[in-house]
């Protein structure tokens, strides 16, 4: 694991707050950049109704191009999220919250964990994470599969993170490919995933 340091991995069952809390934070990503994006995802785990996952909201701001991403990263640096880079994902950049506050709006309100990223319209990354979440929405069989996988995951590799992303990489790289990926792009996001162990 190196120097990494990682919070003990929990999968919990799903629970409706998710999608509740996604709609709190959407609204306040609208009201700060308005135009500058062009719309606002629940993607991952979280996002699919019925499927366990760690208790954490993936959120991807989608914009049409980087013309205006520094704008658009130097609001969200006032809102408390700090910029991370693309972290090894092509078309993804990364934002970390500074603390529970943010994103800082006025409210005084203890956010509800989430990890956000902007993201190009037309990237491998953003379709990857529809993609992905779309199918699993429509195919609650395997998402109960993917969930059950992800507990033993869990419960196997508490504090490992790498492994618990190995773990799973084989079962969206396969779903990934029933939606349509060609083998090249599948190489890639292996890759991704191995170097990037989210």
């Amino acid at each position: 694991m190196g120097n990494k340091k990682v919070k003990k991995i929990v999968v919990v069952p799903y629970t409706v707050d998710w999608a509740n809390e996604f709609e709190k934070l959407k609204s306040v990503f609208q009201d700060y950049l308005k135009t500058l994006i062009c719309n606002i995802e629940h993607v991952g785990s979280t996002a699919v109704p019925g499927l366990s996952a760690k208790p954490i909201i993936d959120i991807d701001i989608i914009i049409s191009n980087k013309e205006k991403f520094d704008e658009i990263k130097s609001i969200l640096r006032k809102l408390g999220y700090t910029y991370s880079g693309e972290m090894g994902i092509p078309g993804r950049e990364a934002f970390k919250r500074d603390d529970q506050l943010t994103p800082m709006d006025g409210s005084g309100y203890y956010w509800h964990e989430h990890h956000l990223y902007v993201c190009v319209e037309d990237s491998e990354s953003l379709k990857n994470h529809l993609l992905l979440r779309d199918y699993l929405r429509a195919n609650l069989n395997e998402a109960q599969d993917y969930g059950r996988l992800k507990t033993e995951l869990a419960a196997k590799y508490p504090d490992d993170i790498d492994h618990y992303v190995e773990g799973k990489t084989a079962f969206i790289l396969q779903i990934l490919k029933k939606s349509g990926f060609d083998q090249e792009v599948l190489s890639q996001i292996e890759l991704q995933n191995k170097a990037m162990k989210l």
